[in-house]
């Protein structure tokens, strides 16, 4: 998040809002603008800075993400520009969508148009729970559904070891709530298309001026509308991130670290211990994980694309590798063993006439 800097005087120092190509736009912390201002200025100095990265950091192979901490060289206050000396250390990190010291996740779905899939939901909060921050779970479009639904919703997502906040980005519920949480943070949005996460970025900071896409009646989902990650800043302080749209995070983790993403098979452990210290929770005897928990079942089928995603990376090297990735129905997919090319390839119509050709003349001659 961006505030004064405690470095030494003389030093710029702010935060990477956007990249795109081999430029930055850095917004530079409250009052670093003002050091090494020329004294006489008919304009104050800007708040933002187009930079490029030093050819030193470029040599060392230092990349420049969204988010980052940098520390900004031979400022152009007439010309808005700026050159990226250094970059700081970094407090977290994400690969996907691709941005540094991010404080908070928040998770936005809807409870209707399209409707609440507890599947897609529970893949979405493992991918989350990955990342190692805090978790903002919203609900966007409550006032879609009575009460009693959302009393019903709430009690199910509790059970899971989650707080919703229930809100409504078009009657403006809950909207302050959910401004509190986001407050001095670094927050990343994610959810599946068509939930109303731009919206409610462009109601949270009126300048954002993202685009919204219509819910496909096809197929009950968003269009993707974001492009590329890039940072907002809130009103109240704090930025928010809107990352480019996907209906599916991908799963990318071993099958023994699985089940501390979700939140009531920890309680388990916290609780009790399996015989085996390798135990998967899924056939071992003495698990103190299986049972009658909700999302249990999904917990299997997430460990079985854990499993073939390690097995996958274990013959990555093998030019022969047997599995390719397959994608199913409602946007799941796994690992399947590819068919072997030759044999199963169909013969071409020409070598199909050439060998019948050949075959005649060989029974003529």
């Amino acid at each position: 998040m961006t505030g004064k800097s405690d470095f030494a005087t003389g030093q710029l120092i702010g935060t990477v809002l956007a990249v795109q190509a081999n430029f930055y736009q850095v917004q530079l912390d409250v009052g670093d603008k003002d050091i090494n201002t020329p004294l006489v200025s008919h304009s104050p100095p800007p708040s933002l800075l187009l930079c490029t990265r030093r050819s030193r950091l470029k040599k060392i192979g230092q990349q420049v993400m969204v988010g980052d901490r940098v520390v900004i060289e031979e400022p152009d206050w007439a010309g808005g520009r700026g050159a990226i000396a250094d970059v700081l250390p970094r407090q977290t990190q994400l690969d996907r969508p691709p941005i540094a010291n991010v404080d908070k996740i928040m998770l936005v779905f809807a409870v209707a148009d399209p409707p609440l899939e507890p599947y897609q939901l529970s893949r979405f909060l493992v991918k989350a729970e990955s990342t190692g921050l805090d978790v903002v779970l919203c609900l966007n479009k409550s006032d879609l559904v009575s009460p009693q639904v959302q009393q019903k919703i709430s009690d199910r997502l509790v059970g899971w070891g989650y707080q919703p906040l229930f809100i409504s980005v078009i009657n403006s519920i809950n909207i302050d709530q959910l401004t509190s949480h986001l407050q001095d943070k670094i927050t990343v949005v994610a959810g599946p298309s068509g939930v109303g996460k731009s919206s409610l970025i462009n109601t949270l900071i009126p300048n954002a001026n993202l685009r919204v896409g219509e819910v496909s009646g096809k197929l009950a989902r968003g269009r993707h509308t974001t492009r590329h990650v890039e940072l907002f800043e809130l009103p109240n302080g704090g930025l928010l991130a809107d990352t480019p749209g996907f209906n599916q995070p991908d799963l990318y983790c071993t099958p023994e670290e699985l089940i501390y993403y979700f939140p009531e098979a920890r309680e388990r452990l916290a609780v009790g211990s399996c015989r085996f210290s390798d135990c998967l929770h899924r056939d071992e005897p003495d698990c103190a994980v299986r049972g009658d928990w909700e999302r249990y079942e999904h917990y299997v089928e997430f460990l079985a694309d854990a499993i073939a995603y390690q097995t996958h990376l274990n013959q990555q090297a093998d030019p022969e590798s047997t599995l390719k990735l397959k994608t199913k129905g409602k946007g799941q997919s796994q690992y399947e063993p590819k068919l072997e090319s030759k044999k199963y390839r169909r013969v071409a119509r020409k070598t199909q006439l050439q060998a019948l050709q050949d075959l005649y003349q060989d029974s003529e001659e």
